[in-house]
């Protein structure tokens, strides 16, 4: 690849990843490659663009760990019309972020995720009315029931928003089950567990003791619960499509994975 075509890689690189400079159609980087293809190098499967290895934004090899994760980044890269759209190709970016903000920071990472689990949404219930009260703890017991149970990690619940520590145990626990992983899923799960305010939530997804579309209705209890007695806000309702589908976009990346 040549100096040229190497700047027009690295254009569509940031562009795929989201970091290119915001503008109309004709700013962003034309479409310079024909063919798409999948290599499998051993460690990993690498994605070539007539021939040439893609690579992240910190030109770390864009290499992924199945080939279902490969072949699904592949098809992004080649629905790519005359220019290339950040916003059709959301297991790009975050493979990228896998790649370039989480592998060799894993630690940090889980202690991100570990953080909501100290303060998980689903330990913090309303203190009133009763009807929402009770909305709660019928779709959100059993989650923590399965928390318990399942990943013997028992949270504390509380009513109100004033901090309760959770067991020391139990934040062990599911420290253990996300050391078990790696990078990319660890990046999807700091996805999910930021759109949800939860990661039992965002391991009940992970483990397939909920679908993502469960798990999404159950992070918005109380949100639902609003809407029913006064209305949704078109603005809101549009905020809440685009965080659905990047959380739709990280569990989709945890099946590719095997997860």
């Amino acid at each position: 690849m040549n100096g040229k075509d190497s700047s027009k890689a690295e254009d569509a690189t940031q562009e795929a990843n989201g970091k290119a400079k915001p503008g109309p159609e004709a700013s962003r980087p034309k479409r310079f490659y024909t063919e798409i293809a999948t290599k499998d190098e051993g460690g990993g499967v690498a994605l070539l663009l007539d021939g040439k290895t893609v690579r992240s934004p910190r030109q770390a090899q864009l290499l992924l760990p199945t080939q279902d994760l490969a072949e699904a980044i592949a098809q992004e890269w080649r629905a790519q019309g005359v220019r290339i759209d950040s916003s059709t190709m959301p297991l790009t970016r975050l493979a990228n972020s896998a790649i370039d903000g989480v592998s060799g920071q894993e630690r940090a990472v889980i202690d991100d995720i570990l953080g909501f689990a100290g303060a998980d949404l689903l330990c913090y219930r309303a203190e009133g009315p009763d009807a929402l009260v009770a909305l709660q703890a019928k779709h959100w017991d059993k989650v923590l029931g399965w928390a318990r149970e399942g990943l013997d990690a028992p949270l504390v619940q509380t009513q109100g928003v004033a901090h309760i520590a959770q067991p020391q145990s139990s934040l062990d626990r599911i420290r253990e089950r996300l050391g078990a992983l790696d990078a990319f899923s660890l990046a999807a799960l700091q996805v999910m567990t930021a759109l949800t305010g939860s990661a039992v939530l965002a391991l009940a997804v992970a483990l397939g003791r909920l679908t993502p579309e469960e798990a999404w209705a159950l992070a918005h209890v109380d949100e639902d619960w609003q809407i029913s007695h006064w209305g949704e806000d078109a603005e809101a309702a549009t905020h809440r499509e685009q965080r659905w589908q990047e959380f739709e976009v990280a569990c989709r990346m945890l099946q590719l994975l095997g997860g």
